[in-house]
């Protein structure tokens, strides 16, 4: 027997069901996963308290909830303690309407991610279409893949954790070593670095293997062959900066709308919603999607679209040159364009603690991190943040900590989080929730985040206390990346920027005839903000993906009205220039 083979588990007293799903889980997947099927729950759950015992990976377990089995949503429920990253189905019958109010309310409660209808004939298509997006989504958290690059450096490394981050949010295949490690030394050897300057990026799917010390983005993106920049001629309709959910959006409309269209990203692809490990409110999604998984899709569909994409390379300025704007990018490319839409949505803010600062990738992260999650195991960890992006954080990490500590600033999440994600919160047995507490200072030991200080807020707070803690993953505030754009593009008290009638309008000098704003216009004549950047937005995945779509029809609008100078061909011609316009702006 193969131990590393990963198991599928079903268990129900239902034998026609057994039956069923056993003869079409071994015909389809045999081959790659051991099935392992159990007639009632308590040999179950002694299945799977032998297979943790025995360090066995779960990658699905199945039961039943139908008139031959009422007892399948407490056995999954119960599952979750023995093999939390499993995912857990189930299985209903077509028909048995009457189980549906259980059903759902233990898929909100988290017992169970997935809904699935029970196969009534061999080769049935939509069953099998649920069972692989389950275990797509199973090997991504378990970062079971082909290993395309290797990275090699200090675990405490700030510059190390961020490359992981970056591999894993844009869908690398890559596995991570530390220094001392065998496979590390080994490799080093093989490659005659005696003294590397760490981190070492080695691209092994290019042949000969690539090579990087310590590598820059661009030079990472340059090696890759993921950054070639555009024709020195070329204008584009529109240069969409940032590639989260509204961006990608924008691409998608705009390219399948015969607009040409360039995304400047600088980090990953779906912004820190690509960080989200399962939305479960976005339209379409019943059982639920992973930000990466959705934001990954949308960039795909964008580039087979015709969308240019420059990745991890950022827009450091703006300018206007005779009815044209220039962008330019970090690595002194100029791109002109006739418009330009601002996705580039928010940081999240920093606590501004030094002795938690200084320890940021050795147990203390801004933003929901997937990639660090699995290091989690058995420590306890703290959340800060009240927002969706931390609730689903916490329910990430629990599975894998072993107890996760959700710190929320006021006195209640009904204003800021779904009541889906709080509802799971609750009744997730590992999981903690203290209201009215901040955060106030940290300890290390041995350079790692040993404990958190915390205290509580409002009238009457007393001393602050200590809690242990090997992981810190701080979610809260937002604050704009708008820096780069020239001052006068208007921003709120807050730095967002302001568009349509919540800006002013002002003479520009371009000669172009007065008229009232675009809804997503900025205070710039054909430079529009959409998503989590823009004042007063609604911060969701769904609103950043309208804004996306919505704002095509301005470009449309605002393209009719200013067409290309006489000078200029159409879009496709333009030459670089020698020297920057006098007022681009750089952060």
């Amino acid at each position: 027997m193969d131990v590393s083979v990963p198991i599928m588990l079903i268990v129900t007293t239902d034998t026609a069901s057994r039956r069923i799903l056993e003869d079409e889980l071994r015909r389809r997947y045999g081959a790659d996963y051991e099935v392992v099927a159990c007639a009632d729950h308590a040999h179950g759950r002694a299945v799977l308290e032998g297979l943790r015992r025995w360090k066995r990976q779960v990658a699905l377990i199945l039961g039943c909830y139908s008139p031959g089995d009422h007892g399948g949503l407490d056995f999954l429920r119960r599952a979750y303690g023995f093999h939390p990253a499993a995912k857990r189905g189930v299985v209903v019958i077509w028909g048995d309407f009457a189980s549906a109010p259980a059903v759902f309310h233990a898929i909100a409660l988290g017992h169970a991610e997935l809904l699935i209808i029970r196969p009534e004939r061999s080769r049935d298509e939509e069953f099998h279409g649920a069972i692989t997006d389950a275990l797509d989504d199973w090997h991504l958290a378990q970062g079971v893949a082909f290993e395309a690059v290797r990275l090699i450096g200090e675990v405490t490394d700030e510059r190390t954790h961020t490359l992981r981050d970056s591999l894993s949010r844009n869908h690398i295949p890559s596995v991570f070593h530390p220094v001392g490690s065998e496979t590390a030394q080994r490799t080093l050897e093989s490659l005659g670095l005696r003294n590397p300057a760490l981190p070492v990026m080695v691209l092994q799917y290019a042949a000969p293997p690539i090579v990087l010390e310590n590598p820059s983005d661009l030079e990472i993106a340059q090696a890759m062959g993921v950054t070639r920049p555009p024709p020195g001629d070329k204008i584009f309709d529109v240069v969409v900066v940032g590639a989260g959910p509204s961006g990608l959006a924008t691409a998608v409309y705009a390219s399948s709308e015969g607009l040409s269209t360039m995304v400047v990203e600088g980090e990953a692809v779906g912004g820190q919603a690509g960080t989200s490990s399962l939305i479960r409110n976005y339209p379409g999604f019943s059982r639920g999607v992973s930000g990466a998984h959705l934001a990954y899709r949308s960039f795909h569909q964008a580039w087979t679209l015709g969308t240019d994409f420059l990745f991890l390379r950022k827009v450091e300025g703006l300018g206007e040159d005779g009815g044209l704007y220039r962008v330019s990018i970090s690595d002194g490319t100029l791109v002109r364009c006739r418009t330009v839409v601002v996705a580039t949505g928010v940081d999240y803010r920093r606590l501004g603690i030094p002795e938690l600062e200084n320890l940021l990738g050795r147990g203390v992260f801004y933003g929901a991190t997937v990639s660090e999650a699995p290091s989690m195991a058995g420590k306890h960890v703290c959340v800060v943040g009240g927002g969706n992006s931390a609730g689903q954080a916490v329910l990430h990490l629990a599975r894998y900590a072993a107890k996760v500590t959700l710190l929320v600033r006021g006195p209640s999440l009904s204003v800021s989080m779904s009541d889906y994600l709080i509802s799971q919160l609750v009744a997730t047995r590992n999981v903690a929730i203290r209201y009215s507490t901040i955060i106030v200072g940290g300890r290390d030991r041995d350079g790692f985040l040993a404990a958190v200080k915390v205290a509580a807020t409002g009238a009457g707070a007393g001393p602050s206390e200590e809690i242990e803690a090997g992981g810190l993953f701080v979610l809260i505030g937002s604050v704009p990346r708008t820096t780069w754009l020239p001052d006068t593009v208007e921003r709120d008290p807050a730095g967002f920027l302001r568009t349509g009638a919540s800006r002013n309008v002002r003479d520009d000098g371009s000669g172009r005839p007065d008229r009232a704003p675009l809804a997503l216009e900025t205070s710039m004549p054909g430079i529009f903000a959409i998503g989590d950047v823009r004042a007063g937005s609604i911060k969701r995945v769904a609103t950043a993906v309208g804004d996306g779509a919505t704002v095509v029809s301005m470009l449309h609008t605002y393209l009719a009205e200013n067409p290309l100078p006489a000078s200029d061909p159409a879009p496709g011609e333009a030459t670089a220039p020698e020297e920057l316009p006098g007022d681009v702006r750089f952060s």
